[in-house]
């Protein structure tokens, strides 16, 4: 949880900027009596007295993944309600400025993502961004348009690992949610080691996410002596998948592994029933899956279905979420979380409010200003910082959460609303994303 960390700042013509030091991408700031906004990059956004501070949010919040989107944007709305240590609904703001959502809808598409990102680019009083829920959003889109107007985009929920790659990273961008190095590798370490699996097959959609998750876990299941008998492709749109799931069965292989979003994934779990060859193939998904909505779509069918997701079982059981903030979340919103992602948003907004409180300048009249570059250095310079997800430090790539357990979960005790609450995963492993790398030979 975050601390009570209220910094007085009596700001002066002589001020210097105050900015975290470890970040691994520091450069020199500005000499002594310059002014910081002159000498930042992209500049200051400024708030006025008593000027609220403008935060984005760019989540799927319609659709067929709005479960995603929706259960992000009330983690950070908790977030900002949390800021006084209470959830009472009576937010202090931060340095004597509340928080004005502004609310995007990413669409989990590319085209939802450059569309929300360019309305929020174009308001030079936005801080700061909480998303994308969905990798195709941000990979090249948002990332790229935010980025270049000095805007952090912070995701709670995208796991491509090429957004954080040194290749594609654009240096704006920064996530809580885990990289699928780690995901991939250990689901194929679960289909190998408690499955005992010696083949399987994919099937995934288009986008970014499921690309390149099956194909983590294809390589890393090849890497530990197992086969792959097929790679099969689907649209995001598609309903019917008999012909194909027919098609697999013949080589009726130990894992189907699908990581796909709803409503394609719980359809999938669905018509796989009674496939040929298909009897005794485990099925598993993945977070994209592993949602209210899936249980409802599948019905009977999603009994026994595994599902790889961020394992939170622990953080479940802690006296602060469990007595705190589950029933913060249930008074305000009339249900339980319908993902997972709720608690690495609370985090990403947290974060961003540290490393505000770190660089912001307040003049005497109550006036807030924020150096947008400052801010960058400070949020990636994020270390040891204790989220109710676990600890959060910050690769000068951006991934914030090298460290993490993935769970296997079964059908129906899923962690999610419809689920079982108290939910435990069959199979949980530890893995950093170095670790993940180095088995994946990169």
């Amino acid at each position: 949880m975050r601390g009570s960390r209220w910094f007085a700042r009596v700001a002066s013509l002589g001020a210097l900027l105050l900015v975290a030091t470890a970040c691994a991408r520091e450069e020199a700031g500005p000499g002594p009596g310059e002014d910081p906004c002159a000498a930042d990059p992209y500049g200051c956004v400024e708030y006025g007295p008593g000027e609220p501070i403008k935060l984005g949010t760019l989540l799927a919040i319609s659709g067929d993944v709005a479960s995603l989107g929706v259960d992000s944007n009330r983690g950070v709305e908790l977030a900002i309600d949390y800021l006084d240590q209470k959830f009472d609904g009576k937010s202090p703001g931060i340095l004597g400025h509340q928080i004005e959502l502004v609310k995007e809808d990413d669409g989990c598409s590319a085209e939802g993502g450059q569309a929300g990102a360019t309305r929020l680019a174009a308001d030079p009083k936005i801080v700061a961004v909480i998303g994308t829920s969905c990798s195709s959003a941000a990979l090249g889109v948002a990332d790229t348009i935010l980025s270049d107007k000095g805007i952090l985009l912070i995701s709670p929920s995208n796991t491509n690992p090429n957004l954080t790659s040194e290749e594609a990273h654009q240096p704006f961008y920064l996530r809580t949610a885990h990289n699928d190095k780690i995901q991939g590798v250990i689901v194929a370490h679960f289909a190998l080691r408690e499955l005992g699996a010696k083949t399987m097959a994919t099937i995934n959609d288009e986008s970014p996410y499921a690309d390149a998750l099956a194909a983590v876990a294809r390589q890393a299941f090849e890497i530990g002596g197992g086969e792959i008998t097929a790679v099969e492709a689907i649209q995001s749109t598609d309903t019917e998948f008999k012909s194909l799931l027919t098609s697999i069965g013949r080589d009726r292989p130990d894992v189907l592994y699908f990581p796909d979003f709803n409503p394609a994934c719980a359809l999938i779990a669905q018509q796989a029933a009674g496939i040929a060859g298909l009897e005794d193939t485990a099925l598993i998904g993945s977070d994209g899956c592993l949602a209210s909505d899936f249980l409802k779509i599948a019905g009977d069918a999603a009994e026994g279905v595994y599902a790889s997701s961020p394992d939170l079982s622990a953080l479940q059981q802690g006296a602060f979420y469990k007595d705190e903030f589950l029933p913060a979340y249930k008074e305000r919103y009339g249900e339980d979380p319908t993902s997972v992602f709720h608690a690495h948003a609370f985090d990403a907004f947290n974060i961003l409010a540290e490393a505000i409180e770190k660089v912001a300048i307040q003049e005497e009249d109550g006036t807030l200003r924020i150096p947008r570059d400052a801010l960058r250095k400070a949020i990636f310079a994020t270390s040891g910082y204790q989220g109710i997800t676990g600890e959060i430090t910050c690769t000068p790539l951006g991934d914030c959460a090298a460290t993490v357990p993935i769970g296997i979960f079964r059908a129906p005790d899923w962690p999610v609303e419809g689920g079982n609450p108290n939910a435990k995963p069959v199979y949980t492993e530890t893995l950093s994303l170095q670790e993940a790398e180095a088995e994946l030979g990169g």
